[in-house]
């Protein structure tokens, strides 16, 4: 039999093993030292994050693997917990909040700087939140920060004076916040990346500060404020990271750098554990996932994770355009089915978008998996028996697990529809500008919690959402999510999320169809790493140690 290793992962082993450089490992053909354990002597950690990575801006940043190289690069007002997430304090070295929970008034660290030596002020924030709230950059997250006062018509371009956005600065070391009404969840929301402070006098130096496609992110001239900044530039699949001597907690870092993996295959990245080229893994090919199960391998991670697997429906495209059909192909989507044979139980179906239990919130309302109600729906729509229904296409972007699950979805909806699904496979940067710009009928999305509360999942179905990217919208699930917004009541405000949840999922512009855990490899050596529900890793408390 000859294996053939298709090109990326070709060509991401043959730089481990034909490159020589100060994070290869090689001293020769002949003999190679693995990656892992030069690491270890050298506090160099390796880790994969999945495919390409598309935006180092994190204004412009939309996932995860862009966080996983993100977070080491900028520092926000407030950072989470390794363990328990509790919000600890980062630039901000302490607040106080008001009593009516309105003002908070952060008081910033003296000796914070950028990774260029200049120093870090209140000011810096303050820019920063006007950039990402202008409504020429349209940035993705910005409605993240609506919960400032007066923020949400700044970036709509209904309020054009940003002084009247709940901003003050008393000096360039105090930053006061106000918000349009109380969220408890505030302090854990400012450790997402559409709160970090980015460097304006370098986007500036190449191009305006609210447009896109800067290459202000480049090597040699990114600049930010986290514990490593980019100083190499990018070679192929790999990005090196190092040790910034500027941030305000440089002597707490014990890792001298990071270098990152970008590897479009999980066989690849699997593979690349196994020969001792990387520490850490995004994720684990499904098919794998049993055995790793059945011989107890220490490597293997799995934690829950606040996060949804599901798929969206363009909901402007001429077939999906009626809710009778996409409430036909939810219904006849047996998740069950996919988490016990396909995935092997190492994820929790999803009966509804927001997982359970979120801050204490479950949706009342449940997705059914009904094939019968499911072909009357599609009998209702003019489709009897699949009859005259087009084919669809299912876009995903590359990986053997996504395409593993579609392939499961285009075999049901065969099944119990009889209509015919066809497979699209992009690159992620491609997925993702044909996802923005509804350049689909059905495509592969996951959603992953930026704080733990049901808004955090449910907000970015508004219309408002640079994240909804379904074309769906609802006036009244907006008005009960700003009503929601303003609730102090808990039990009232979780009645408003059950009632906006219940017409997202009858009007089914999405299909929920599992809840995460977190799955990877992690090599025993890596120390300070902690399973959470938002899987973050602040790495300046993560270093190597032999046993």
């Amino acid at each position: 039999m000859i294996s053939i290793i298709p090109p990326r992962a070709f060509n991401f082993f043959t730089t481990f093993l034909c490159l020589s450089t100060g994070f290869a490992l090689l001293t020769g053909c002949q003999k190679r030292i693995p990656a892992v354990d030069r690491g270890v002597q050298e506090q160099i950690l390796h880790r994969a994050i999945g495919a390409d990575i598309p935006q180092l801006d994190p204004h412009l940043a939309t996932g995860v693997t862009e966080y996983s190289v993100i977070s080491a690069l900028f520092e926000g007002l407030i950072v989470p917990h390794p363990q328990t997430l509790a919000p600890q304090p980062g630039i901000a070295e302490r607040w106080e909040i008001s009593k009516d929970q309105l003002t908070y008034t952060f008081f910033l660290r003296k000796n914070a700087k950028w990774s260029d030596g200049s120093p870090l002020t209140a000011y810096d924030f303050r820019n920063s939140f006007k950039r990402i709230l202008s409504p020429s950059l349209a940035a993705p997250n910005g409605y993240l920060l609506h919960v400032l006062e007066n923020a949400e018509s700044f970036h709509s371009g209904k309020l054009t004076d940003f002084s009247k956005v709940g901003i003050s600065i008393p000096d360039e070391h105090t930053l006061e916040l106000t918000l349009k009404s109380p969220a408890p969840y505030f302090l854990t929301l400012l450790t997402h990346w559409a709160w970090f402070p980015v460097h304006l006098p370098t986007i500036e130096k190449y191009g305006n500060m609210d447009e896109r496609g800067s290459d202000w992110t480049r090597a040699g001239r990114f600049v930010g404020n986290g514990p490593f900044f980019f100083k190499e530039p990018a070679n192929g699949q790999r990005m090196i990271v190092t040790r910034n001597p500027f941030y305000w907690d440089a002597d707490t870092v014990r890792l001298n750098g990071i270098a990152f993996y970008t590897i479009d295959s999980v066989d690849a990245e699997e593979r690349a554990f196994r020969s001792g080229q990387i520490h850490i893994t995004d994720a684990l090919p499904i098919t794998k996932v049993k055995t790793y199960l059945e011989t107890k391998n220490p490597a293997l991670n799995i934690a829950p994770y606040l996060g949804t697997y599901f798929y969206r429906f363009n909901t402007t495209d001429p077939i999906l355009a009626d809710s009778r059909i996409r409430k036909a192909l939810t219904m006849a989507i047996n998740r069950r089915e996919i988490v016990e044979e396909v995935l092997h139980q190492s994820q929790q179906t999803a009966n509804a978008f927001t997982p359970p239990f979120t801050a204490g919130y479950t949706s009342a309302t449940k997705v059914q998996t009904n094939p019968d109600e499911a072909r009357k729906l599609l009998a209702e729509a003019g489709y009897p028996e699949g009859k005259g229904f087009p084919p669809i296409e299912i876009l995903f972007n590359s990986s053997e697990n996504h395409k593993l699950i579609a392939e499961v979805v285009q075999a049901m909806w065969h099944r119990e529809l009889g209509i015919e699904a066809r497979l699209v496979n992009q690159e992620l940067k491609v997925y993702l500008d044909s996802r923005r710009q509804l350049d689909y009928q059905v495509c592969r999305s996951s959603w992953i919690g930026d704080y733990v509360d049901p808004s955090s999942f449910l907000d970015i179905w508004t219309a408002s959402s640079g994240n909804n990217q379904t074309g769906w919208q609802n006036t009244e699930y907006d008005k009960l999510l700003r009503l929601a917004s303003l609730e102090k009541n808990p039990e009232k405000r979780f009645d408003f999320f059950n009632q906006a949840e219940k017409i997202l999922l009858e009007e089914a512009p999405i299909v929920p169809i599992y809840h995460y855990n977190s799955i990877r490899l992690i090599d025993p050596r890596v120390k300070g790493w902690y399973s959470n529900l938002l899987d973050q890793h602040p790495y300046k408390t993560i270093y190597l140690e032999n046993p």
